[in-house]
């Protein structure tokens, strides 16, 4: 009788631990109810990810279970936008490069859904913009959290027209006959990336500078003019929407266009806080701050 206490417990930790797996390398499934603790300098934010994003909501706590974004400091800080970080290059060890590191940065796939919306404390994922991403990519290190506040229609208006700017100009970048120059343009200079400027020759130069003027030979931004003024039905804001930037704020104008995975759900006083610190003219705070870990924590 005297094994039966330690056989059961036994028994029930198989059972708990066998509800849990692996679904992909680095994401368990628990992880999935799980929320995001980010511990900061200033104060700890709590964020929920969205289960309609999953490739970037595994992607995030895949690296988050790596403690990748522990001493990652905040580079990217403009007061009534968005608090920046992911920058590999921002830790203490490392020499700091405004676009990060090359070897380690990776894309993934856009997830834009109109659902998920770019209001206050909305968690969103960095990427380029231009030519050089016509598909939307997004920063597989570098995310954002939207602090801005309200907005009023004559504002939101604006919003819109700008939005709708912005997805004609995407129509006319990824329409046959310019993409393959485009796509052409931004491998090779992707390419180059991967150099350093001892590297590079004077073919390297020839080539780059041929390969864009074949795209400036379009001239995108007039063809976009043109598909904005043509567009049969433009993007306008879902029912209740106004209401919640008119109330809650955000930032509308990067809707449809970058990809939200999560929102914070405690501690928006700390962004709001960090939001405030002086910084460079490029937004990098003078004094850094800094994440000092990021964790799975059960969701309450």
């Amino acid at each position: 009788m005297k094994f039966i206490k330690p056989f059961i417990i036994v028994c029930l930790l198989v059972f708990l631990t066998g509800c849990d797996k692996e679904i992909e390398e680095g994401v368990m499934k628990s992880d999935l109810s799980k929320d995001v603790e980010m511990v900061t300098d200033l104060g700890n934010i709590i964020i929920r990810l969205s289960d309609e994003t999953p490739i970037h909501r595994n992607n995030f706590i895949k690296l988050v279970n790596q403690n990748f974004y522990d001493s990652v400091a905040f580079h990217r800080v403009i007061e009534n936008f968005v608090i920046q970080a992911g920058n590999p290059t921002t830790k203490p060890s490392e020499e700091y490069k405004g676009d990060g590191d090359p070897k380690l940065s990776y894309t993934i796939e856009s997830e834009i859904n109109d659902k998920l919306f770019h209001k206050r404390g909305a968690l969103g994922a960095a990427r380029t913009g231009g030519i050089s991403n016509r598909k939307r990519l997004s920063s597989g290190l570098q995310f954002y959290i939207v602090q801005r506040g309200v907005y009023v229609d004559s504002t939101l208006n604006k919003t819109l027209e700008r939005i709708n700017k912005q997805l004609a100009y995407n129509t006319v970048v990824n329409s046959s006959g310019i993409i393959d120059d485009i796509d052409a343009f931004t491998s090779f200079r992707e390419e180059l990336s991967l150099k350093t400027e001892k590297e590079y020759t004077k073919n390297d130069t020839i080539q780059l500078n041929s390969l864009y003027s074949k795209v400036e030979l379009y001239k995108i931004d007039s063809l976009a003019e043109v598909a904005y003024e043509n567009m049969t039905k433009k993007y306008d804001f879902p029912e209740g929407r106004r209401e919640v930037y008119k109330t809650i704020g955000g930032t509308p104008h990067l809707d449809q266009n970058y990809t939200v995975f999560g929102q914070v759900v405690k501690g928006m006083d700390v962004v709001d806080s960090i939001a405030v610190v002086k910084t460079n003219d490029a937004g990098k705070p003078i004094k850094d701050v800094r994440i000092i870990s990021v964790k799975m924590i059960e969701r309450e």
